[in-house]
């Protein structure tokens, strides 16, 4: 008998660490849904250009207009699902995503492609958003630093293998097949999450009166505990979509590399973020999460400053500028998950809204990262190296003050 009822709760178990891994690979996927489908493009952008008989620089709009709906969008996600629950925003929110892409799929003209993106940054918002609230409805404490880690790590897997992947599918297939891949992404992604994870905010639905709400997102502002870290993981953010939207032009422009040279690179960059998010739960229960924090910082300081001197000083040398990235990348990987665990942790009553404003906050900084990367110089790898430097130095700066 005894036997039996220890194989029972083994088996009980296994069965929960499996669900917990399935609810855990199904948040990752909804983090990454967005990111995906802005950088599996990337290297197809000369080639969308010649389509639509444009610039290659007109085309990369189709990036900043999304990551600003996106940023705003999520603002509007978060108190929805306070208010109904979180499955019905996320699923109508990849419904519209999945019509969205396929929209970029069939488009004809920037015009019309700027239109899918548009209706995919509106329902992307909602998965990117609520798959942190949903992290926070589920776990606390250091499990949620390590399933915000898995965050981390998966939205640095969809910039890193994307580029890679479409590459692929641009030389086999042709562009238009980048969205065929990202709609089916979309929808699989959907159906896990309908079938493993489901309702996770059963309790008090809060008011949808904006002026409530705008009092939430007030009292959030004025509270140290989440604006310190938000602030944090805004300007990491706006370093990190600098990288985005600016290397692909400094190495397929200056260096020569080849789309799919391109996509091995980004490929090879994950492995590095991926061993910071491990590394950063870790150092953060060695050390605490505040100096954990400022480890990374340090090195985001370290791999601008280095990326800048590469480009100056270094007359565009390809190694110093891939090791100053390289060290800023590791730096982002670590203070990410520990900067969206801090910002989420005091306020389970208010995930969403709390999340949402969070979300904001990132994107709003890639935003303005990736278009000032393209601005405060003509040559971009020297505009990527000033916001880097800039960027992560304001950074510091503002953590150490807190």
């Amino acid at each position: 008998m005894s036997i039996e009822v220890e194989g029972t709760v083994s088996a009980a178990g296994h069965g929960r660490q499996a669900g917990a891994a399935a609810r855990r690979i199904v948040i990752c996927a909804l983090a990454a849904t967005g990111i995906l489908a802005t950088n599996i493009f990337l290297p197809s952008l000369p080639v969308i250009a010649a389509d639509f008989h444009v610039s290659s620089a007109a085309v990369t709009s189709a990036f900043t207009i999304f990551l600003a709906i996106f940023a705003i969008g999520q603002l509007i996600a978060g108190p929805l699902s306070d208010r109904f629950g979180r499955r019905m925003p996320i699923l109508i929110g990849l419904g519209i995503f999945i019509a969205g892409t396929i929209w970029c799929a069939f488009a004809r003209d920037l015009s019309s492609l700027l239109i899918g993106r548009s209706m995919q940054a509106c329902g992307a918002c909602a998965a990117s958003v609520l798959s942190r609230a949903i992290a926070r409805d589920l776990f606390d404490g250091q499990a949620l630093a390590k399933v915000m880690a898995s965050i981390t790590m998966a939205t640095a897997a969809a910039p890193g293998f994307s580029p890679l992947l479409g590459s692929a599918l641009d030389l086999f297939f042709g562009w238009r097949s980048e969205f065929a891949f990202v709609a089916a992404f979309a929808l699989c992604t959907a159906l896990a999450y309908a079938t493993f994870v489901g309702e996770t905010n059963d309790g008090a639905r809060r008011s949808l009166n904006p002026l409530k709400i705008a009092g939430f997102y007030l009292e959030l502002v004025r509270d140290r505990r989440f604006v310190a870290p938000a602030r944090t993981a805004g300007l990491v953010m706006a370093g990190l979509f600098a990288i985005f939207s600016s290397a692909p032009r400094v190495l397929l422009e200056s260096f020569g590399f080849l789309p799919i040279t391109l996509g091995e690179l980004f490929a090879g960059v994950v492995f590095l973020v991926f061993a910071a998010g491990m590394l950063a739960p870790r150092l953060s229960a060695r050390v605490g999460s505040c100096r954990a924090t400022s480890v990374g910082l340090g090195l985001t300081v370290l791999g601008g400053a280095g990326l800048l001197c590469a480009v100056l000083l270094a007359n565009g040398a390809l190694l110093p500028f891939l090791l100053a990235a390289s060290v800023f990348l590791f730096g982002v990987g670590i203070v990410s998950p520990l900067s969206s665990a801090a910002a989420l942790s005091p306020f389970g009553s208010k995930a969403g809204i709390a999340a949402a404003l969070f979300g904001f906050s990132q994107m709003a900084g890639a935003a303005c990262g990736a278009s000032l990367a393209a601005i405060v110089a003509s040559d971009p790898a020297v505009g990527l190296g000033i916001v880097l430097t800039v960027t992560s130095l304001v950074a510091v700066i503002l953590h150490e003050r807190r």
